[in-house]
């Protein structure tokens, strides 16, 4: 199965479940479009000026989709899992208004035009948003020097029986420059491995590419390592290679991606997961590790939930 013919089914619940683990948002906001609208008629001067609004419009975007989460899973559920979204110049707002209007007899005429009014400001602001990165290509640099924020030394929980823990689906695969990559071999070398799914149209995925190669870093000071799997890139679909190589190269993120085949246990796996970006921890004899970390780690939640199952993992194997 071609990765890409569920695009639209992984982007739309991406932006609704990892979206909203950022927290609600006050009720107000939603009934305040203007005064967050506003954002998009201003014009940067400069590329400090751009990054700030582009990052005040993705946390927009964010919050649209954190509110009202019972409605939005209600879209997610109607989505055409063979649709794709960029087609014919079409955006994730564009696509959502597709969505809603198809399955238009599941809400109230209330609740349909709230959804409707949202999508159609989503729709503007991925517009404004291409717009930015178009006119200032260092907005994909900024981040890159950054360093990562998550606690050091944080209490731990007791990690859960070795007999309750989900083994992580077997795969052999290659990373992205063709070298072979078998999963065994992988975890059995680390002491913790990262396993972040993500795909290439994802800004939330993309956004948080920086940190993860800090973290990769940091976890190679203590026996592990980060891997990236980039659902696009399944089956060894090489343009989707390419272009994934192309964006990690921007965000200067060096650590390994792989791939795998999607008829695969692993590749079966990854098409179950419906909310991205998504991150597991991994031990060193394969075990996952917790409960899966939904949503980007430049959130301070999501930052901290990961530190705490890697220092767990860490815990384990030199006990």
């Amino acid at each position: 199965m071609n990765a890409k013919k569920i695009l639209a089914l992984m982007l739309c619940a991406m932006m609704l479940l990892s979206l909203a683990a950022c927290g609600a948002k006050d009720n107000d906001k939603q009934a305040d479009m203007s005064g967050d609208s506003s954002a998009m008629t201003g014009e940067p001067k400069t590329a400090e000026e751009a990054f700030a609004l582009h990052k005040e419009l993705l946390e927009r975007e964010n919050a649209l989709l954190s509110e009202n989460a019972e409605l939005w899973e209600k879209v997610f559920m109607a989505a055409d899992k063979g649709m794709t979204m960029q087609e014919d110049g079409k955006n994730y707002g564009d696509f959502l208004l597709d969505t809603i209007e198809g399955a238009k007899d599941q809400f109230t005429d209330e609740e349909y035009e709230m959804l409707k009014e949202s999508a159609t400001e989503i729709s503007n602001i991925e517009n404004k948003l291409t717009e930015l990165e178009n006119k200032y290509p260092e907005i994909m640099q900024e981040s890159i020097d950054g360093d990562m924020s998550v606690p050091a030394g944080s209490d731990m929980t007791n990690p859960p029986d070795d007999g309750s823990m989900q083994k992580f689906p077997a795969f052999e695969g290659k990373d992205l420059d063709g070298n072979p990559v078998k999963s065994d071999e992988l975890f059995s070398a680390n002491a913790v491995t990262v396993v972040n799914f993500w795909f290439t149209t994802c800004n939330p995925c993309v956004g948080e590419l920086s940190e993860l190669d800090a973290l990769n870093k940091e976890l190679a000071k203590k026996g592990g390592a980060l891997i990236g799997v980039n659902t696009f890139t399944l089956d060894g679909d090489e343009a989707a290679i390419s272009e994934a190589k192309d964006v990690l190269a921007k965000k200067g993120a060096t650590y390994q991606n792989v791939y795998f085949d999607s008829d695969g246990e692993a590749g079966k796996f990854t098409t179950n997961i419906f909310a991205y970006p998504t991150t597991y921890v991994v031990d060193r004899s394969g075990n996952i590790v917790g409960e899966p970390i939904v949503g980007a780690i430049t959130e301070k939640k999501q930052a901290e939930t990961l530190q705490k199952l890697i220092e767990q993992a860490l815990a384990a194997d030199v006990g």
